[in-house]
Parts: C-alpha cells; structure tokens; sequence
C-alpha cells in the first residue's frame, strides 16, 4: 500500500469514527433521562414532605384542588412510582413520609421503600406525634412505634441518605424532656432523631437528646412576617452550635380554611416558594424541608393538580437547575381514576410521547449515519 492510499485510509477510518462519536451523542442527547441519574447541581438535600394517608374517599373533605392523577389512594403503587419519577426530575432528593405504624400505613409504606429502592430514592420519616385533635400521643406508644420502624424499616438502602435512617418527631413540644428521653435511649444508636421545635428556646430544651431540628413552618407569609429570615437563622446556629441537623422550611403557599384555619398564604405564581427556598438557603441549611409534595388540605402541595397543573415543579426545577418533569394532563373524572405509569398500552400520555421521541431519536441518528457514510465513500472514490 502506498503513502498516499494509507493516508486515505487512515482519514476514511477517522472519519467513520467521528459519525459514530457523533451518533452516540445525538442519541444520548434524545434518549429519556435514566433513574438514576441526579439532576440537581445542589448539594444541599430537598426532601418534600410526603403524605401516604389518602383513600379514594379522603378527596371529599376540605380540599379545592385535586391531583391529575385522579382521586387516588395511598395504596396505589403506580401513583408512587409517578410521584417518585416526576420528584427526581425536579430536583428533589428524597420524600419526608408521614408515618406512625398501623396495619395500612405500614403496607403503604412498604410499598414506598420499594419504589425508592429501585428508583434510587431518598426517603426519611416525619413521625407523627400528635392525633388528629393535634393532642400529644401516649408516650408508650412512640417508643413501640420507633422500636417497630428500628426493626423492620431501618435498614433499607432508600433511608441511608445520612448515615442512620433520619426521623422527624413531628410534635416534640407536646411532651416533656422526661418523656422524649424516656424514647429516645437506646434508638440513636440506630437513627438519627430530630425535634421538630419552633423556635430556639424549644430546641435547646431537647438539644442533648436529638440529633438537630425540623420547622414544619407552612404558614409564614415573608411579606408580613418581620424578622423571617433572622428567626431562621437564629435556629441553624443554635442547632448546629450542638453539631445537630438544622432542616430548614420552605412552602409554596398556605390556606387551610378548609379545615378550620384563617390564614392565607398567596403563591403568586411560584414567587412564593422563590422567596421562601431562598430565605432558607441562606439559614445554612443541612437540608431543605419542601412544604409539601401533597397535603391538599392545607393547600402547600406541589404535586401536579387541576388548579395549578406542573407549575410549581417547573419553579422547583429551575431554582434546583434540573430538568422540568414531563406532565400532561390526565382523565381524573372519575373517582379514584390513576393513571399505572409502567403501562404504555393504557391512558398514559407520558410514556407514549417518550416512546415516541425514542423512536423518532433512533430513526434520525440511523439516517444521519447513512448519509455520512455515504458521502466519505462516494470521495474516497473519486479520489
């Protein structure tokens, strides 16, 4: 051969690689984004507090909105797997599940565990304490319920976002020094346990006997409230001054007058939970406790609904610099309508656009190697 035809074969076979290179990028830019992968560019974890108490029958009281997902129950594996998928495109790092044990909660969430699990999902606890009168719980049964989730739950790979599963004890003010530390000796070997106080005074009550704090503060309006952000920041210095974890709150917006309340916290459109993250980002958080993935009755949910539908994981996804989830609307009509995600014959418009756009993704890059290959033999030739 000579130098002349190795030169020509040497830029022929260059060339081929370049249009493959080329291919597998075009391919990998029009592929659906895998599980596993991390959106967010924060370092800093957004857990969404998660509600898995919801039957068909709960969307008939004090609710004014409703998900696109339909009347859904809680039970409804599908619904979480969607949850799950949509949450991870948007940034968020992991649910904060509301849980006390029971037969059901306790099936539901079993079924999440298994969700996160092979969705690479973060998930962590917030216990509640208190009853539906918002009355402390017998303090006996903290302790067998934490004793139960030690045993059963604790180990599962999805609660490993710290280096021990993390809980929340929603309602901490409710019970005495005696009574959380008659709880809490002997589990923080095997959890991280967080107070759930509002200000620094209840926090440092508990501060030798947690392991930092979580503000469920859902009904701040930062325009009337003076002193937001140094409250705040008052409660992240006192916490971590104890070397505890300080989640810190941030909510969409408030109304609960549904369910007996009076105050109203406008979302403006996404510009209140703009404000809000930004306030907590700057108490120097160890996390942030978004306010919430679906309490309905409280109107602070940022699930994809018929008032709102995905605008609010759209202004999620840009502050977290994460693609915006893929949400159209579906049929919720008929009560406890869902929609089964992992079904691409069925009603769900989203599966079938991304298999649509794979397809057509597959086709285009074919052609385009085709082509090239085309036009470098047809010179080669001529040559």
């Amino acid at each position: 051969m000579t130098r002349i035809a190795a030169r020509r074969v040497r830029a022929f076979v260059t060339s081929l690689w370049l249009v493959m290179v080329l291919a597998g990028m075009s391919l990998s830019a029009c592929s659906p984004r895998s599980n596993t992968s991390a959106p967010a560019s924060n370092p800093i974890p957004v857990l969404a507090y998660y509600y898995i108490w919801f039957d068909t029958q709960s969307w008939d009281r004090a609710k004014t909105d409703f998900p696109l997902l339909g009347w859904y129950s809680s039970s409804n594996i599908d619904v979480m797997r969607q949850h799950v998928q949509w949450a991870k495109e948007a940034g968020i790092t992991g649910f904060i599940v509301s849980w006390k044990s029971t037969e059901k909660l306790n099936e539901r969430l079993e079924k999440l565990i298994q969700v996160a699990n092979e969705e690479n999902f973060q998930l962590a606890i917030i216990y509640q304490g208190l009853d539906f009168e918002r009355n402390p719980l017998p303090v006996e049964q903290v302790d067998a319920d934490l004793s139960y989730f030690i045993e059963h739950f604790s180990e599962e790979q999805a609660f490993y976002l710290y280096e021990k599963p993390l809980v929340i004890w929603s309602g901490t003010w409710e019970f005495s020094r005696e009574e959380v530390e008659s709880v809490v000796v002997g589990k923080r070997e095997h959890l991280l346990i967080l107070a759930s106080e509002k200000n620094v005074d209840g926090y440092e009550r508990l501060a030798d006997l947690v392991d930092g704090d979580a503000y469920y503060w859902s009904s701040v309006n930062p325009d009337t409230f003076p002193g937001y952000l140094e409250k705040l920041t008052a409660m992240s210095e006192a916490i971590h001054a104890n070397h505890g974890l300080w989640i810190a709150p941030a909510a969409a917006g408030f109304d609960a007058r549904m369910i007996g309340g009076t105050t109203v916290v406008d979302r403006k459109d996404g510009q209140t939970l703009r404000i809000q993250y930004n306030t907590a980002m700057q108490s120097s958080p160890d996390a942030i406790g978004l306010i919430s993935w679906n309490e309905f009755s409280e109107n602070s949910h940022i699930e994809p609904s018929e008032n709102y539908g995905d605008r609010y994981l759209k202004v999620l996804s840009r502050i977290e610099d994460a693609p915006a989830p893929v949400v159209k609307n579906f049929d919720s009509s008929e009560p406890g309508d869902t929609v089964a995600p992992g079904d691409t014959s069925g009603p769900n418009p989203i599966l079938k656009a991304l298999g649509s756009s794979r397809l057509l993704a597959f086709g285009l890059v074919g052609l385009l190697v085709v082509i090239s290959l085309f036009v470098i033999i047809r010179r080669k030739i001529q040559q």
